[in-house]
């Protein structure tokens, strides 16, 4: 069910807000998928039963059941990140992309798992178990929002929201064949998130449809003033411009993602094919070169790791996590630290101190962050030439369940293709395209600072002409 076919049900009288949100909530209850760590079952009941009593539906998203990625804070709803730090955390706040939810009138149903303090690339790294893959149980759905995915694929939820730090919205929901948005850095407050990396982390929604992607945008959003790095940019009507001609769109096609070594045949042919139906639909598809791609992940886990080993700080036991039995302040820290904290926060502390040490942050941090601006400028070089980029989102398909969880260097390299979009700032949509021996399959597309409006529109032509091949 999407947004806009449930928006007609509840108007129109053929279905309660009460009936839609007891659906939802049995499907998590009984669910072998664990996308959620923890359910707002007796409040969403209690909203759903106001809104059938008050007839007023009048709101964007009103009865409309979602679910909220758990390192996004709901006031008085347990925000964990994933982590046994978190774990009694009840934030008195919400996050503003939450409020802009709420006010709207969406049902939150629960807090959607995650990899903890949401590093990671399958879900696998959250403190109260993995989540699984909705069209194959013994795989991974992605990470670190692969229980948002999840939701959404597994029909838990209308709607949800993730985080984007390195692909963390894209990749899984490529891997579960979900809409998934990483919006400009800026376009959505990040205030009340809970933070990997600041400069990096986006918050963005993962949808059935490319249209349903446009209409949560619109409505979480625009300046903040909470958040200084929101601009003063009018948000547009993106839902009204989807179906607008790209006939004459010029589309770039790297070249260098189509050859990056470990790249699957299939994963290579489907990016291939996608181009082609764009093609076919009036864009001009035109080779392009981004060399700087080989430095993308390297530079990318370089940066980020030492903004998490700062933002990781503030919880040492005094705040956050148990201090009981601590013998002084250097105990308390190695004791929560050491016990709260699951194997990529500890690397992170350790690789993110290390890169911002005196005698090392030059030859590193300082270096990497001048690589990251020579990437952002490659970008908005080619972005000039062409419209938007066509590419893959994984170089494999989802993958099994402990296949690559004790091999971090693997587990990194699932994110080659979409680290650089976050190094540049600049949004992506992931669109579904198929499947392929029954996984899924699919492409992003990626755009200039701030036209989302321009990858949403070309997204809904890929996925109308996927639909019609059907």
């Amino acid at each position: 069910m999407t947004i806009s076919k449930l928006i007609s049900d509840l108007r129109n009288r053929r279905k309660t807000a009460t009936e839609i949100t007891e659906s939802y909530l049995q499907k998590i209850e009984t669910s072998p998928l664990n996308a959620y760590i923890s359910v707002n079952k007796e409040e969403a009941l209690q909203k759903a039963k106001e809104l059938d009593k008050s007839g007023d539906f009048s709101h964007p998203l009103a009865g409309i059941p979602v679910g909220i990625k758990d390192s996004i804070c709901t006031k008085g709803v347990r925000t964990t990140a994933g982590s046994k730090v978190l774990e009694y955390f009840v934030p008195p706040y919400s996050a503003t992309c939450w409020e802009k939810l709420e006010e709207a009138g969406a049902i939150l149903l629960g807090k959607t798992n995650c990899d903890e303090f949401t590093m990671g690339s399958s879900t696998e790294g959250s403190a109260f178990g993995p989540t699984k893959n909705p069209h194959d149980h013994t795989r991974v759905p992605g990470g670190s929002s692969g229980g948002s995915a999840a939701a959404v694929a597994g029909d838990e939820c209308v709607f949800s929201l993730g985080t984007d730090t390195g692909g963390s919205i894209r990749q899984p929901a490529n891997f579960c064949g979900c809409v998934g948005l990483k919006v400009t850095y800026g376009r959505v407050s990040r205030s009340g998130v809970i933070s990997y990396a600041s400069s990096f982390d986006t918050i963005g929604p993962l949808t059935k449809t490319v249209e349903d992607a446009a209409y949560v945008l619109e409505i979480i959003a625009g300046k903040d003033k909470k958040d200084s790095t929101t601009p003063n940019i009018s948000v547009p009507k993106y839902t009204e411009m989807l179906k607008h001609d790209i006939s004459g769109k010029i589309i770039g096609l790297p070249k260098e993602f189509l050859e990056v070594n470990g790249i699957g045949e299939n994963v290579r042919k489907e990016t291939e094919k996608a181009a082609k139906i764009l093609e076919q639909r009036g864009a001009k598809i035109r080779e392009i070169s981004l060399p700087l791609t080989e430095y993308a992940i390297p530079t990318y886990y370089l940066l980020v790791k030492a903004e998490a080993s700062t933002n990781l700080a503030k919880y040492d036991g005094v705040r956050f996590g148990s201090s009981s039995g601590s013998e002084d302040l250097t105990d308390l820290y190695q004791k929560t630290r050491g016990t709260f904290f699951g194997d990529e926060p500890k690397r992170a502390i350790m690789m993110g101190t290390f890169t911002l040490s005196s005698g090392y942050v030059d030859a590193y941090y300082k270096k990497a962050a001048a690589v990251r601006r020579k990437i952002a400028e490659e970008y908005a070089r080619v972005l000039e030439e062409v419209d938007a980029l066509i590419a893959p989102v994984s170089p494999f398909p989802p993958f099994s369940l402990g296949e690559k969880i004790d091999d971090p260097l693997q587990m990194y390299l699932a994110d080659i293709f979409t680290v650089t979009a976050n190094l540049a700032g600049i949004p992506s949509l992931a669109v579904p395209t198929g499947k392929q021996n029954g996984l899924p399959t699919g492409v992003q597309i990626l755009g200039k600072q701030f036209d989302e409006a321009g990858i949403l529109q070309l997204g809904w032509h890929l996925e109308s002409a996927c639909k019609e091949e059907k």
